[in-house]
């Protein structure tokens, strides 16, 4: 995903004079061509972040887009009061880009590891908050946020995500996009583990479960015409997140669920538990200990529907 956006950025700054691209101490070599072509237009703002991102809210009262980019946690949780006070309360737009999310830095333990964000972005007013879910959607969410007038979080993984969507389609911020479609159980994905949901998929329907996919890749706003749809269609809906299950789209979902739209739909909502991750280990390991990976959330979907046919 991380050179998804860095290609994008680099042809999206060459018909937006006004981006410029902020760096907090990382992808260096990443942005190599981009600082040979803009070299007005790049600003290694070091370990400051935020430092960085009051410069963005800077950039942005003087007509510039900036786009400060590091790695999620020291962006976002280190940097939560610039983002709330010096850009959402302005209503800046200034997109906020994440690299590595989830446990896509695991085995860096606690400090890099970021499955709070979310529920605390999506909280604050006038914020936007997109979480691509494999590469082509990290280059449409980046073409979708430098056009919106407002503050915009986009979270990404690290490297290595592999490709779900073949090409390019019609990406608008706030609606979700059918990957395949089910009868049985509804599996909505936000964000990195949009792989593992399509394999989980394939591995319900060798059990004999119609499962449909949906990725829902912006987390607010939320598409609640796209989520009475499948709510109306389907015994048994289940989000799936590599992110917190309190606060995050899991979440979300359930809110929107209590508060507008009682049905007799179960929701089930997949994600980290309530605790910090201990172990050492990389990111497929993490997924495996929490059952995020296709394995465990086919497992858990399983579960859910027997107990369904119990009722």
């Amino acid at each position: 995903m991380r050179n998804a956006f860095s290609s994008e950025i680099e042809k999206l700054a060459e018909v937006h004079p006004e981006i410029v691209l902020l760096s907090g101490d990382i992808g260096n070599r990443l942005f190599d061509r981009f600082k040979v072509k803009f070299p007005n237009r790049f600003y290694n703002c070091g370990v400051a972040e935020a430092n960085m991102m009051g410069v963005a809210a800077g950039l942005a009262l003087c007509g510039f887009r900036p786009v400060p980019y590091t790695i999620v946690p020291f962006l976002t949780t280190r940097c939560l009061e610039q983002i709330r006070l010096d850009v959402c309360y302005q209503n800046l737009p200034v997109v906020i880009v994440g690299v590595g999310g989830g446990f896509s830095y695991a085995s860096l333990n606690a400090t890099h590891h970021s499955c709070e964000e979310v529920g605390m972005l999506r909280i604050l007013p006038n914020m936007t908050v997109i979480c691509p879910g494999d590469p082509m959607e990290a280059r449409l969410s980046l073409r979708a946020a430098v056009e919106h007038s407002g503050p915009v979080y986009i979270r990404l993984g690290k490297k290595g995500e592999p490709a779900v969507h073949a090409s390019e389609f019609q990406f608008q911020i706030g609606k979700g996009v059918k990957i395949r479609s089910g009868s049985d159980v509804c599996l909505l994905n936000n964000g990195l583990l949009l792989p593992e949901v399509v394999k989980a998929a394939d591995m319900l329907h060798s059990q004999g479960v119609s499962a449909g996919v949906y990725s829902f890749h912006t987390v607010k706003p939320l598409d609640e015409t796209l989520l009475k749809e499948i709510f109306n269609s389907c015994s048994l809906v289940v989000t799936v997140e590599e992110h917190s299950r309190l606060g995050g789209f899991g979440g979300m979902v359930a809110e929107w669920l209590t508060d507008h739209f009682p049905n007799p739909t179960r929701l089930v909502r997949i994600g980290s538990p309530d605790e910090f991750f201990y172990s050492a280990g990389e990111q497929d390991y993490a997924r495996e200990v929490y059952g995020l990976d296709a394995k465990g959330i086919a497992a858990k979907t399983l579960q859910s529907l027997k107990k369904e046919v119990k009722l």
